[in-house]
């Protein structure tokens, strides 16, 4: 995969992208990262990338042009065009499904804004997606790229040491990943769940899928909506919030 970030500030993802896993999937040659200052792309002696807003208004906007060029120029001759990201709080909220959904993409851009906002004409004519973190703002979109792009690089195949990890985490399988434990068995007298040590591997799963279901059920009781579960699944599921309603109300 070849990862393109357009930015003012390229100095911001040096130790990202040379540290820990995605350093190790640059360095495995799984993955190209690149951070490109498109600024150098400006068609002005000043290098200026934004200006006033047409109408009025408070605050400065992107220009089309320098963005243009550099997506343009980010093409190899005869490469299809890359999946465009603009990062936005406008865009639609970012899940592990669509961090799945772009893992599938060859060339992924990076658009980080600053200022005021974007010309329209970039959002309408060269992005492919308008992706948001969440429901704040940021000062620009050097953060949640990282984040995506950290998101994005551990689920293609031999980034991760376990290529189960990706499979099993929190929100891939519909539900919040289940409890860990690892050495010492005893600690302050808080004990390992026996099932863990029983050696038992059929009990095991059946153990973590059902603190997956319960876990998810604590938190983001919403996520269970939509959850594919086995009829048995759903069922078990239901005798346990019955049980909880019965506790609260003795």
């Amino acid at each position: 995969m070849r990862i393109d970030v357009l930015t003012l500030f390229p100095e911001m993802f040096h130790g990202v992208f040379g540290a820990s896993i995605l350093g190790k999937a640059k360095d495995k040659g799984i993955v190209s990262l690149n951070a490109v200052n498109f600024r150098e792309y400006a068609n002005n002696k000043h290098n200026t990338v934004d200006d006033y807003p047409y109408g009025g208004g408070g605050g400065m906007v992107l220009k089309p042009e320098p963005l243009f060029a550099a997506v343009e120029d980010l093409m190899p001759e005869g490469a299809e065009r890359p999946h465009v990201i603009l990062l936005c709080p406008q865009g639609e909220p970012y899940t592990q499904k669509k961090a799945e959904e772009l893992s599938a993409h060859k060339h992924l851009v990076f658009v980080c804004g600053h200022y005021e906002g974007y010309d329209e004409r970039i959002r309408q004519h060269l992005v492919t997606d308008e992706i948001s973190l969440g429901d704040y703002v940021l000062t620009g979109g050097e953060l949640p790229a990282m984040v995506m792009i950290d998101s994005i690089v551990r689920l293609l195949p031999g980034v991760l040491g376990n290529e189960n990890s990706a499979v099993t985490d929190s929100f891939s399988t519909g539900l919040l990943e289940h409890p860990h434990y690892t050495r010492p068995a005893v600690f302050r007298d808080w004990e390992v769940p026996e099932v863990l040590m029983s050696g038992h591997h059929a009990n095991v799963e059946v153990w973590r899928r059902q603190q997956s279901i319960l876990r998810t059920l604590e938190r983001r009781p919403e996520m269970l909506e939509t959850a594919e579960l086995t009829k048995k699944e759903r069922q078990w599921l239901n005798e346990q919030i019955r049980s909880r309603e019965q506790s609260r109300n003795n």
